[in-house]
């Protein structure tokens, strides 16, 4: 099951998705503690009280007719870094004199962790993420995220876009919060799907594809059994010594980076898919146009 937080022409809804061309909207108003999609998400049972909240005279929408949003309510968006093989080499090969340390936590017991973003920041699908004005180098990073429980339970998948100034953070790996945290730094979306349906890592592919000026600029693809740590061991880290009372997303990193030569524009498409749970496409802009 997939859910989603979309907006109608009478308000901001959570609803389920039942497949690519239609969303069943969810009547929240059946249970007193239940407001938001992360309400439903945190459940006991996500799936059955999905199924409660649906009412039997339910009109399917066309997703057509609906604007999705980012699946984020009020949680915090953190990101882990040099989790594939070729992010490692990349990040490395951008950054002479922290070129030790990414070798180094490819391979540590403690992962690479850092925050990314509040939902203010967030763009959904179809909105605009950005380059920064500063930034002569900036790429997008396709990463599997995680839905995370306040109580640290993994408890569904999404699709996550952790833009990054690759030159900013390869002049000092200090400069990693500047590279990564700034407005439109992020998207999230389109829905997510309940970590209660089985997943098969290897048959998970992650594709990144990039557009300009109508054309096909770049694409890649990978599969989640690339990455070289679990899922648990990413959120046991995140949440050690460390509360998220509003539950967190947390994007496992990219093992998709474009070659060195190429860079984000202004009015270039992002589109990053991921099997099992959909699309995600941003537009792209630069220098602060709106």
């Amino acid at each position: 099951m997939k859910l989603a937080k979309v907006r109608l022409p009478d308000g901001t809804a959570a609803v389920v998705q039942d497949n690519d061309d239609h969303v069943l909207p969810l009547d929240l108003t059946q249970v007193e503690s239940c407001h938001t999609l992360a309400d439903i998400l945190y459940a006991d049972d996500p799936a059955g009280l999905a199924h409660f909240l649906l009412r039997p005279d339910t009109t399917p929408v066309a997703a057509d007719d609906v604007t999705f949003l980012a699946p984020v309510d009020q949680q915090e968006v953190w990101a882990a870094g040099v989790t594939y093989k070729r992010s490692q080499v990349a990040r490395m090969e951008e950054s002479e004199t922290g070129a030790s340390h990414y070798d180094r936590v490819y391979t540590a017991d403690r992962p690479e962790l850092f925050f990314k973003a509040m939902a203010s920041r967030v763009s959904g699908p179809g909105q605009p993420v950005r380059v920064r004005s500063d930034s002569s180098w900036s790429v997008p990073e396709p990463e599997f995220t995680l839905a995370v429980s306040p109580s640290g339970r993994i408890v569904g998948y999404t699709i996550g876009n952790d833009m990054s100034a690759r030159d900013i953070e390869g002049e000092n790996p200090l400069y990693l919060p500047q590279a990564k945290v700034y407005r439109q730094c992020a998207a999230v979306g389109p829905s997510v799907l309940l970590a209660s349906e089985p997943l098969d890592p290897d048959a998970t592919e992650i594709i990144l594809t990039i557009t300009r000026d109508g054309s096909e600029y770049f694409s890649d693809r990978t599969r989640l059994s690339q990455m070289a740590r679990s899922f648990d061991d990413l959120v046991s880290w995140l949440y050690r010594e460390d509360d998220f009372p509003q539950g967190a997303f947390l994007m496992t990193g990219t093992g998709i980076v474009p070659e060195d030569h190429m860079t984000l524009e202004d009015g270039d498409e992002v589109t990053i898919e991921v099997t099992g749970i959909g699309r995600l496409t941003n537009p792209v802009v630069k220098n602060g146009t709106p």
